[in-house]
């Protein structure tokens, strides 16, 4: 097939999941697209079967906001008819689902077919969407999408209840690369590469995000502050955002900045995760939790909150351990009780790469999109 892909190319979740899904189907043999403002910073223009359109938008002195979902229309109209694109796939529903009907509409205008797979990821459903702005929009441009994915039954949930879409959505979760994000095969190679960041009887705990407020970081801190009270660690934080900057604040004023490691936005995180021994995701909302899925890979177990659709991820004290919102006391506890018990640790840990590969590897979920695509492309219903 010849796919067509819109994401926002940073370093949110639903830009990483669109890049590698891009990545996996160009493995299969199939042509990819990329048509956005930026190339994904996951790609790096290298990779066989893979192609990049870039979005250029007009600043005309005229326009007070750049209309990008505009040009993006535009843009999706030329490529998908001078490359002869099967379909679209757009990922996080403002402004790219509209972007994409309006796109589907002006080829039909010339007697040419672009059906447009929608994936719900998050935020576009639970904050923007629900902004009473957009919240019409959202809802007309999910209805006539010719197909729509969420990452989570949670997620379809809450668009069902609080859209009110009753066209089908199919479930269709969050994946990782088992084969690029794993354990170290080699404990002294492992050893070597943690000495960057902690002593060797030292622990090193790990976070990923995009620092938003939702992440709750200074939640990380707090929590490690208690951790490195009673237990030799370090913490290594990967990402950057709006609140990096208070959790630097809130690291020296605990005094444990040296401790503290702040990364920013890594290309290669499957360096990383290995390396740690526990991750740390308090969020205040996650729709699916692609950090942990990552670490869970690579065998490193994840403390985190009981939101969205966490649950269908991490089985609570069997490879991860899940909390309450704002429960820094708990989560200290519990970390710090595990990291003490080597036994119960190194089961959990195992246990975390197992649910990754045998639920959540890209060879199981791929398989998924693909017959989604050719059921949409074949005019059959979607039946969930």
């Amino acid at each position: 097939m010849r796919i067509g892909i819109t994401c926002y190319p940073t370093y949110g979740g639903s830009g990483v999941v669109a890049t590698e899904l891009g990545i996996e189907l160009a493995a299969l043999g199939h042509e990819v697209h990329f048509i956005s403002y930026s190339q994904p910073f996951r790609l790096t223009g290298r990779e066989a079967g893979i192609f990049y359109h870039e979005v250029p938008v007009s600043n005309y002195p005229l326009f007070e906001f750049p209309p990008y979902d505009l040009a993006l229309a535009s843009r999706m109209a030329e490529v998908a008819e001078y490359y002869k694109l099967d379909l679209l796939h757009v990922h996080y529903a403002i402004p790219h689902s509209v972007a994409a009907l309006l796109a589907r509409q002006m080829l039909a205008e010339r007697g040419k077919r672009l059906p447009f797979v929608t994936t719900l990821h998050g935020t576009d459903i639970t904050l923007v969407g629900m902004d009473r702005s957009y919240l019409p929009i959202t809802r007309y441009a999910i209805d006539q999408s010719d197909g729509v994915t969420s990452i989570s039954a949670y997620l379809k949930g809450v668009t069902e209840t609080s859209f009110g879409v009753k066209r089908p959505i199919e479930v269709v979760h969050n994946f990782v690369n088992c084969d690029v994000y794993k354990p170290f095969t080699d404990a002294e190679a492992r050893m070597t590469a943690r000495r960057r960041f902690a002593a060797d009887d030292e622990f090193l705990l790990v976070h990923l995000s995009n620092f938003r407020p939702v992440k709750r970081v200074t939640d990380v801190v707090e929590v490690f502050a208690q951790i490195a009270d009673q237990v030799p660690a370090q913490l290594i934080l990967i990402g950057d955002g709006p609140d990096r900057s208070t959790a630097e604040w809130l690291s020296h004023t605990l005094e444990i900045q040296d401790r503290v490691h702040f990364l920013g936005k890594q290309d290669r995180v499957n360096e990383l995760l290995p390396l740690a021994d526990l991750m740390l995701m308090p969020s205040e909302m996650e729709s699916f939790g692609l950090a942990a899925l990552e670490a869970m890979a690579c065998q490193t177990p994840a403390i985190a909150t009981r939101v969205g659709g966490v649950p269908e991820l991490i089985t609570d004290d069997v490879d991860g351990m899940l909390f309450e919102i704002r429960d820094v006391d708990g989560m200290a506890a519990a970390a710090i009780a595990l990291l003490m018990d080597r036994e119960r640790h190194e089961v959990m840990r195992k246990a975390a790469r197992k649910t990754a590969q045998d639920r959540f590897c890209s060879t199981k979920i791929l398989p998924r999109y693909i017959e989604f695509y050719e059921s949409i492309l074949a005019g059959e219903p979607v039946v969930t």
